[in-house]
């Protein structure tokens, strides 16, 4: 259940909106490698640990792709809007890739809503997303992202 629910019309009012951070959650060699098996991106960095150890990041690391796919499951614990026919993810208007996530890593995101504008039928926002590695300064991924909402 997210931490925050509202409906179409409080959605309406929430420019600037803090909706906080996540729980953590620890990265795995087996979800990297079901990431590399469903893309076919079977670079040595992500899939080969006897490799990946003497590379230079001195383990395995997450595809980027795989990191930033984290943002579905990550708003789900954060934010819903509730009486709305259609929830769509939109699309992206920046992302970059900002530090490697090592495997065993944990990583969390934080979130706030940058904008709301409405739309024929309903309201699109954009999120400031940011995923970051648990110990670490530098954040994985910062992105912005769009939702839309439709009555």
């Amino acid at each position: 259940m997210p931490n925050l629910v509202v409906d179409f019309d409080t959605l309406l009012t929430m420019s600037g909106a803090d909706l906080g951070t996540t729980d953590y959650r620890q990265i795995t060699q087996d979800q990297i490698n079901l990431f590399a098996d469903a893309t076919d991106d079977q670079q040595w960095i992500h899939v080969d640990p006897e490799l990946a150890k003497d590379g230079p990041f001195g383990a395995p690391i997450a595809h980027g792709f795989l990191t930033l796919s984290l943002i579905i499951p990550f708003w789900g614990e954060l934010f819903d809007v509730d009486g709305v026919t259609t929830k769509v993810n939109y699309g992206l208007d920046k992302v970059r890739f900002t530090s490697p996530v090592k495997v065993g890593s944990k990583v969390r995101m934080q979130a706030s809503i940058a904008e709301v504008t409405e739309v024929k039928g309903g309201a699109q926002i954009k999120v400031n997303a940011t995923i970051e590695i648990e110990g670490q300064e530098r954040p994985a991924v910062v992105a912005e992202f769009l939702a839309r909402f439709y009555k």
